[in-house]
């Protein structure tokens, strides 16, 4: 949808703003916004900041991230009051805009708490502290916030700020919030795909490393609780019955292996056995000693095994970290299948339940030599191999055209933002659709 830009301009003489309606005004930040520091009071609660979120109770920071979020045991009385609609600049404004808070409550002094000094709609100056012009000219203020320092107030207040009317302000605001609503509900529809699509991909390689693609086989139990039901004519073999694990570690700051590659976990995507990047052991300046690695070796990550960190290795010049396993499969096993069933549900949770370590999980060599492989012939592992790698690239392939998708819808949301907060575009007389209406 195209919008219609305003009959009139004028130079705003701010050079992140440009040109900007006639009728507006430009007002110094110090003039819309004052620093709050009232102490706050005992009983006021603790709020955190975030740039996804905003400024939200802590105890909601915790439900929503997951994450342990430090509160103040000591107390909150040298913490700094927040107002319902006040403004909170955060350690990490400088990348993210200003925060705007919808709770009354207390924050750490370290954060800036800003409040309003006229009478403004609070939803138009909160979309306009996260657009991304404004994050723009928030970073030209000092050298500091490209160092990670938080900004002040007073250098907050070199800023100069657009001024609508009121009225313009509210339409503003209104016309983001329904607009910016439809582009999220979009977002949320495809990474909801993205998510299914996973669910999918994993789904497919546990069901077909477990009970083989022929649907009308004749299955048995496998004897084994976690692993189930097999096809009656599959064996099942210990770990350390079929995969040799590599011992021997070697100097990766010596001249025969420094321009090695080196692949740690961080190398590989998480569930997907897929190498991200590749560089020397030199230019990581690797220090400690890793294992080496011979083309087709499947290489396994043994902490945090839930992440499923899986590759094969892509070359005879490859060293590891000590962190992984380099495997080869014998014993009629084949590498291709070893790695697919390392990647497979069935055995990320059979390595979770062996992991060993609370702060860092990790799956030792004796666990592993204990687990039981379902084991096909191997012109059937061949098969298997095959059909999941065709199967999982198309999935892959959806995944990818998702993520793009999301990517520009985050781009029209963001462009949408920047041209209507700074007058780019005239929606005094916008209507939502009517059928939304209805």
């Amino acid at each position: 949808m195209s919008y219609k830009e305003y009959s009139e301009y004028k130079n705003s003489g701010v050079e992140w703003l440009g040109g900007i309606p006639s009728s507006w005004r430009i007002l110094s930040a110090k003039r819309l916004f004052g620093n709050r520091r009232t102490v706050a009071d005992d009983a006021d609660e603790q709020l955190a900041a975030s740039q996804k979120y905003g400024v939200i109770p802590q105890k909601l920071m915790i439900e929503k991230t997951g994450s342990k979020v430090a509160l103040a045991l000591k107390g909150t009385g040298s913490f700094r009051k927040v107002h319902k609609n006040d403004f909170v600049i955060s350690l990490r404004s400088f990348e993210g805009g200003i925060e705007y808070s919808a709770y009354d409550g207390c924050i750490s002094p370290a954060y800036t708490v800003l409040y309003p000094l006229k009478n403004i709609n609070v939803d138009y100056y909160r979309f306009l502290k996260k657009s991304s012009v404004f994050v723009s000219a928030l970073q030209a203020t000092t050298d500091s916030l490209r160092d990670g320092k938080a900004i002040n107030y007073e250098q907050y207040c070199c800023i100069d700020l657009p001024f609508p009317s009121v009225e313009e302000q509210e339409c503003i605001a209104s016309f983001l919030d329904y607009e910016i609503a439809k582009v999220d509900c979009l977002i949320g529809k495809q990474e909801q795909l993205i998510d299914f699509l996973k669910e999918k991909r994993q789904a497919v390689i546990s069901h077909s490393i477990t009970k083989g693609l022929n649907a009308d086989v004749k299955m048995k139990y496998s004897g084994i609780e976690w692993l189930g039901d097999i096809p009656e004519h599959w064996n099942v073999i210990k770990f350390s019955y079929c995969v040799s694990i590599r011992s021997g570690l070697v100097d990766p700051k010596s001249e025969q292996y420094k321009k090695y590659w080196l692949i740690a976990p961080n190398h590989i995507q998480s569930g997907e056995g897929r190498i991200l990047k590749l560089e020397t052991a030199e230019e990581q300046g690797a220090e400690s000693s890793k294992y080496l690695c011979k083309k087709g070796e499947v290489i396994y990550s043994k902490i945090r095994p839930a992440l499923a960190k899986v590759c094969i290795s892509p070359g005879n010049n490859v060293l590891c970290s000590a962190d992984m396993y380099p495997m080869t499969a014998r014993s009629g096993l084949t590498n291709d299948y070893l790695s697919w069933f390392l990647l497979s549900s069935i055995f990320t949770r059979f390595a979770v339940n062996q992991a060993d370590r609370v702060a860092m999980p990790k799956i030792n060599r004796e666990s592993l030599a204990e687990c039981k492989i379902p084991f096909p012939g191997k012109s059937e592992q061949i098969e298997i191999a095959y059909y999941l790698q065709r199967i999982t690239k198309n999935l892959d392939d959806l995944i990818v055209k998702s993520q793009e998708s999301i990517h520009l819808l985050k781009e029209r949301r963001s462009t949408l933002i920047s041209a209507a907060v700074t007058g780019k575009i005239d929606v005094r007389k916008w209507q939502p659709d009517a059928k939304d209406v209805a």
